[in-house]
């Protein structure tokens, strides 16, 4: 670099290519975060498949005195849904994220 700093970025640069190690811990660290942001994902289906089956219930159990849980069942089901559909990108980033590190730790050993 001209100015002399090696550790600063500028604008519209991109970062050097990483080295072993350094590779593996970047993507380490990326498995981390989708693994988090799946779990947080898993975790609110969950509630919302929850809350899903204890209105079904309610509707089965009380089929008057439950209509206004309709809509609040097909707002779940539409969340549910949109849920999905966050979950199957970030499924497919996990599994090529796996495979990354699966080869970065190859070469790891064949250094």
């Amino acid at each position: 670099r001209p100015d002399g700093g090696v550790g600063t970025m500028m604008p519209g640069e991109t970062p050097p290519p990483l080295a072993g190690s350094a590779a593996a811990d970047r993507a380490c660290a990326n498995c981390g975060v989708l693994q988090q942001n799946m779990n947080e994902y898993v975790a609110a289906l969950i509630a919302l498949k929850q809350k899903i089956i204890d209105g079904d219930l309610c509707v089965f159990g009380n089929f008057f005195n439950c209509t206004s849980n309709f809509r609040e069942i097909f707002a779940l089901r539409c969340q549910v849904e949109k849920m999905l559909q966050k979950i199957l990108p970030l499924e497919k980033c996990q599994e090529e994220l796996g495979s990354l590190k699966a080869e970065l730790e190859e070469k790891k050993v064949g250094l």
